[in-house]
């Protein structure tokens, strides 16, 4: 096949203990999974259906070492968000609470990292989010572990610290709805396909960072990530 351009390069995150790489297609995000986090967002944490937003591929950085990430223009305000991710390795569309863990490739650490004040004026005045969650080095991500290695989690301290500071903790058993009904809810709506995606929310404790600063994500049996904003 010939392109009339050159044809945008392939984004792609690294597997633990593996040379092969995870291609990344879509990324799917949780919003406010997490009763706390919800409640600081000033919503009810009451347990309606779920609801997603998308990232584009571009947004995903490898973060398996250290990584930098810009500080993105048209923000006063730059907000770490940790999450747990789920990489589909098996596509499906209406699939059922029963089986969605068969379609999980594996988990990683990820961050959502989120232009807060435009997501506000965006949600207040009732338009779409994607100046405030979809851009570019919006989500960096690190290794995937297989679940086949792993198993499942059900339960696992979720943390976050910035310049050694602690800004979030949790544990993902908190989570509003679990990575089978998160997974079986968004395939009702989108066929899920290999290489997707799934950020499944983030606690309490968001709060800003500044150019320097250096963030470190910790979820139990996934190690660390440390993601610096660049100067």
């Amino acid at each position: 096949m010939t392109y009339a351009i050159p044809a945008p390069a392939q984004r792609s995150l690294s597997i633990a203990g593996s040379a092969e790489r995870f291609p990344v297609n879509r990324i799917f995000c949780v919003g406010r999974n997490y009763a706390a986090h919800a409640r600081e967002m000033g919503r009810d944490p009451d347990r309606e259906a779920p609801f997603f937003f998308m990232k584009p591929a571009q947004a995903a950085v490898d973060a398996s070492t250290p990584a930098t990430i810009p500080y993105p223009p048209r923000t006063r305000n730059f907000h770490h968000e940790i999450e747990l991710v789920v990489a589909i390795g098996t596509g499906g569309a209406d699939i059922s609470v029963e089986s969605a863990l068969a379609h999980v490739y594996g988990y990683a650490i990820g961050l959502d990292m989120t232009r807060r004040d435009l997501q506000l004026d965006a949600r207040d005045k009732g338009r779409p989010w994607e100046f405030g969650k979809a851009f570019a080095a919006s989500a960096p991500v690190g290794a995937i572990h297989r679940a086949a290695d792993i198993g499942h989690l059900e339960h696992a301290a979720i943390a976050l610290t910035v310049n050694g500071q602690p800004r979030q903790a949790s544990d993902i058993d908190k989570l509003i709805w679990s990575v089978a009904e998160s997974i079986a809810q968004l395939s009702m709506y989108e066929a899920l396909e290999p290489g997707d995606l799934i950020m499944t929310g983030t606690p309490e404790g968001v709060n800003a960072v500044l150019p320097g600063d250096v963030m470190l994500g910790t979820i139990a049996g996934l190690g660390q990530i440390e993601v610096r904003v660049a100067n």
